[in-house]
């Protein structure tokens, strides 16, 4: 606490991000990065970049990049907007849209990030708790409301609404914006970015951070009708007019155009997952359906604290969360196939009460 904060600081309780180790060799398991690299066309965009041309500042509209995007799904650039990062866009969409007098509502178990932004930015939210299978209700949605947030798939459950289930909060709620957060669509879901000319109050929001292996240059982007980008526009343009610099560019627009290199990608994940998948209930873990780059994972005869520090002493990270609904569930990544094998091996040890 210092006197200088002003009142807002004194009460944040800020996002807590996944362990990042430095100079420690570990396998980690707990920020959904992907296990594979950027591809050789990516590299080669960023090296082509790396000249004279970095004294000048980048484009501040992304204009390529968001012309590229919008044509991928028959929209045009004034339907795009792209952002330092998919958080970045989120922190601009909840300041343009959510600031009316009555509260937005979001899942009780989601990504925590939501709630952070509403402490800032002093939005009044409500939580809509999951069923008991960590599952939304959409009937819970269909209520007087400021805005709507879906993290489809959701975080950090995995399981993935289908796109009806989407049309239909969009259909109870014309008057406010509903947010569809898409950070992990590309591992199993239906974007909702298809209904986009159908609905004037829909914004989807991607990254470039997970499917696309681009974590480390902080690209993310919204696609909506263009009312609805113009409203982020003006709100980045208060804050950061250059908020991606040019290799951040150059590297999220080759990821884009490299398809070959994303499926490829997409694949090893999935088939890894369904490996994974299958390890784990063989071990007695209940996990739950999962349409991202992670499962969701609890077992019976052993808390989820245990198992994670355990994890932890043999070198793995995996992710915790600490809520009482979740309080026996790990969210473990997908990794490489030999980084997954490692994880089992481990848990199989822990499990059995072997020693370190």
């Amino acid at each position: 606490m210092s006197k200088f904060w002003s009142p807002i600081v004194g009460d944040l309780q800020p996002y807590i991000p996944g362990e990042q180790p430095k100079g420690e060799r570990v396998i980690k398991l707990n920020t959904n990065e992907s296990p594979y690299g950027p591809s050789a066309k990516i590299l080669d965009a960023i090296r082509a970049e790396t000249g004279e041309d970095l004294r000048l500042y980048p484009d501040p509209t992304a204009s390529a990049l968001r012309t590229a995007i919008g044509e991928s799904h028959g929209l045009d650039a004034s339907h795009v907007f792209a952002g330092n990062g998919s958080d970045e866009v989120l922190a601009h969409a909840f300041r343009a849209f959510f600031s009316g007098k009555q509260p937005i509502l979001f899942a009780d178990i989601t990504y925590s990030f939501y709630k952070t932004y509403c402490r800032l930015f002093e939005i009044e939210h409500q939580l809509v708790p999951l069923d008991e299978g960590f599952r939304y209700r959409l009937e819970d949605y269909a209520r007087p409301c400021g805005g709507i947030v879906v993290a489809n798939p959701n975080a950090p459950t995995g399981i993935a609404q289908p796109l009806a289930a989407i049309e239909r909060i969009l259909q109870q709620n014309p008057d406010v914006v509903v947010l569809v957060d898409e950070a992990y669509v590309d591992f199993g879901a239906d974007s909702a970015a298809s209904l986009i000319p159908l609905y004037d109050n829909l914004l989807v929001v991607q990254t470039f951070s997970k499917s696309r292996a681009l974590a480390g240059m902080r690209v993310g982007f919204a696609l909506g009708q263009p009312h609805l980008i113009e409203g982020l526009v003006r709100v980045k343009d208060s804050f950061n007019s250059y908020p991606l610099g040019r290799l951040a560019l150059a590297s999220a627009l080759a990821a884009w155009q490299d398809r070959e290199g994303f499926e490829e990608t997409i694949a090893k994940v999935k088939s890894d997952r369904a490996q994974l998948v299958g390890d784990l209930t063989m071990l007695g873990f209940d996990v739950l359906p999962s349409a991202t780059n992670f499962v969701f994972a609890s077992h019976g005869d052993m808390p989820a604290a245990t198992i994670l520090a355990a994890l932890r002493e043999r070198g793995i990270l995996v992710r915790h969360f600490n809520h009482p609904r979740i309080v026996n569930w790990l969210r473990i990544s997908i990794g490489t196939r030999t980084e997954c094998q490692a994880l089992v091996t481990s848990l199989k040890e822990i499990l059995r009460g072997a020693p370190n």
